[in-house]
């Protein structure tokens, strides 16, 4: 007798599958892992630290690179940069020509270290000498832009994630209690929510975050505003997650558990949160965005990471003139990267909001 032989496919792979066939939300994948890559590496791609300065080429714009000398293909070089006053006393740069300055690859430079731990001083490309190379242009203290773009990643970035994590494990655990026990306890836990959800998010961000010390250091401002952060966004998850739990909570697995002495505890974390996962895995990619622009708004207010560390909120704050805006406006730069980012968590939550629909076609 012959069994045919048969793949079973598993969840997994069809939602994989389905998400292929999604090209924004595939294209905003790679973003992602592009902007999270540079961040994790910003160290080693960009050419200077984040808080290496020469206050000589302030708001100095983007270096040029040239690839030809004397009408031949040569290797990559810049010129020196200085500055001369016009006649109303605007900075005028220019370059001497003198002498050039190749770009070279993998040179070493200021110090970094690599995920926290490996210290090393070597970067993808540099100039020697006087001449400094700013890809993007400088700022008010003539530090590259390029470098603290990448710098500022690790903190915009980092806390959209570390952010949102909290928020899903206080959010999903809440309302799973919630929606399993109903009754009395739902009530309580239901109102709350509501009270912090009546409360417009920014202006209670804002408030919580005056409460504290203005002497904090970076470190102590980057937790305080994940937690802050943390503390708005779990309601919204756990209202969602309190629905499906009353709905999952008489299902046939969950009333056999019951029914065979399993504990309360045990049946929300095994029966009762593993099938909010599909939601969940939505709702952080969305959700990702928000906690992004939070913190650069009150980075952008001075409320945030302060200099001189980076954070894509701070290096916008240069911008809030609208004179530098006019005369430098590559300080604009670091809100491109914050619109990319925000764009592709939102293209890529639709994506999968889309593949955990089943009434998409397979």
């Amino acid at each position: 007798m012959q069994t045919a032989n048969c793949k079973i496919k598993r969840p997994t792979n069809t939602g994989f599958r389905k998400l292929r066939r999604h090209k924004l939300a595939m294209i905003s994948f790679y973003v992602l892992v592009f902007l999270y890559a540079s961040a994790i590496f910003a160290g080693f791609i960009a050419p200077y630290h984040f808080d290496n300065e020469n206050r000589v080429l302030s708001y100095a714009p983007a270096t040029k690179i040239y690839f030809f000398n004397e009408g031949k293909i040569s290797r990559p070089f810049v010129y020196l940069t200085s500055y001369r006053f016009d006649e109303f006393y605007n900075r005028v740069y220019r370059q001497d020509k003198s002498k050039k300055y190749f770009l070279k690859f993998f040179m070493r430079g200021d110090d970094y270290r690599i995920f926290g731990l490996f210290k090393t001083n070597v970067h993808l490309f540099g100039v020697e000498g006087e001449a400094r190379i700013y890809l993007l242009g400088a700022d008010s203290r003539g530090r590259d832009l390029f470098s603290r773009i990448f710098y500022g990643g690790q903190v915009s970035l980092s806390i959209g994630l570390v952010g949102v994590l909290i928020s899903l494990i206080i959010g999903v655990f809440i309302g799973g209690i919630s929606g399993y026990f109903s009754g009395r306890i739902d009530n309580i836990i239901m109102r709350a929510c509501e009270i912090i959800m009546a409360i417009p998010g920014f202006y209670l961000m804002l408030a919580l975050r005056s409460i504290f010390s203005y002497s904090l250091t970076s470190v102590q401002i980057y937790f305080l505003i994940v937690l802050i952060m943390s503390f708005i966004g779990w309601p919204g998850i756990a209202r969602v997650v309190r629905g499906m739990a009353l709905s999952l909570r008489e299902r046939e697995f969950v009333l056999a558990a019951k029914a065979l002495g399993v504990p309360d505890a045990k049946i929300i974390l095994r029966h009762i949160i593993p099938h909010t996962f599909s939601y969940v895995i939505v709702a952080a990619t969305l959700s990702i965005p928000g906690y992004i622009l939070g913190e650069s708004a009150l980075s952008l207010l001075g409320l945030g990471i302060q200099d001189p560390y980076a954070s894509w909120g701070n290096l916008l704050s240069e911008s809030m003139a609208i004179a530098q805006i006019k005369f430098h406006p590559w300080i604009l730069i670091p809100g491109v990267f914050i619109f990319i980012t925000v764009m592709a968590f939102n293209l890529l939550g639709d994506g999968l909001r889309d593949v955990s629909d089943p009434k998409m076609p397979k």
